[in-house]
């Protein structure tokens, strides 16, 4: 079975829930490029937490049991979750030695050492089951539309965002086609599991940066969208990005409103529906 398969036999239909915030703001300047968060902002993502849900939905961790057995792991869930988030945790450690502030996995090389499987084909399967089962998520409403429009007014289109090996080929099974199929410009995509650094570390924004100023596209006609204050607004606006929150879920929205770091800051959009875009950026 291949990797697409594995992830459309876990796809089920998930609709965002409403949230109480209003949609306003303006731009400041006309948009050149447009750049998105993936999870919580393009699409849907039923658990926020992939680690709390996995301890505490006693469906998920059910289909976790059986997981466990078809891959002859010999522990219990609860077992694996805690091994799983200590790997993680050394793996962090030893990053911020060498210098990185925000560390990022390569979440198969994690599941490898857990799962104690000698081949990584192995771990890359289980990843994404594991993610499926943990963590599903389906498109937001209306993307399609947004992304139709945008290539329609030569507006760029990139990603930045964390994520992991299997997040382009969830765009495949569930919008589609991967990122670059649906208008995306290749060089503006920065994954965090690539460059082995997290948002809400500024480094994806400032490599994502330079390469809108290859491509001749001023920063300040760039829009970058999240869900998160303290992991897009925040690090977006510091390197000069025009910012919108999308908070058209309540799984998903952070406003961190009782986090210092965020008090002061502000986007220049909230967005409550994909379709407000459109009409934001006008004709």
């Amino acid at each position: 079975m291949s990797y697409a398969d594995l992830i459309s036999a876990y796809v089920f239909p998930l609709s965002p829930i409403p949230t109480d915030a209003r949609p306003g703001g303006r731009l400041i300047k006309p948009l050149n490029a447009v750049l998105f968060d993936v999870y919580g902002t393009l699409l849907a993502s039923q658990a926020g937490d992939v680690s709390s849900m996995a301890r505490n939905d006693t469906e998920t961790a059910t289909r976790i049991d059986s997981l466990l057995e078809n891959y002859n792991y010999k522990g219990s869930a609860k077992e694996l979750i805690a091994d799983f988030l200590q790997a993680i945790s050394a793996a962090h450690e030893s990053m911020r030695r060498k210098g990185t502030d925000w560390p990022e996995v390569e979440i198969e090389r994690v599941w490898k050492q857990v799962l104690d499987v000698p081949a990584i084909e192995t771990a890359r399967r289980f990843s994404i089951e594991f993610e499926m089962i943990a963590n599903p998520c389906y498109p937001m409403p209306h993307l399609a539309n947004v992304f139709s429009s945008f290539r329609e007014k030569g507006v760029k289109m990139g990603i930045i965002s964390n994520a992991q090996f299997f997040t382009p080929l969830m765009f495949e099974v569930l919008c589609g086609g991967r990122p670059e199929n649906l208008g995306f410009t290749e060089s503006l995509v920065f994954y965090s599991y690539r460059f082995g650094v997290a948002k809400p570390s500024r480094r994806l924004f400032q490599l994502a940066a330079r390469e809108l100023d290859r491509l001749g596209i001023e920063i300040e006609t760039t829009l970058y969208v999240g869900n998160d204050i303290l992991n897009d607004i925040l690090p977006a606006r510091a390197d000069g990005f025009q910012t919108a929150l999308f908070a058209g879920d309540n799984r998903s929205l952070r406003k961190r409103s009782d986090d210092p770091r965020c008090a002061d800051v502000k986007p220049d959009l909230v967005i409550t529906d994909w379709r407000q875009i459109i009409e934001w950026i006008g004709p």
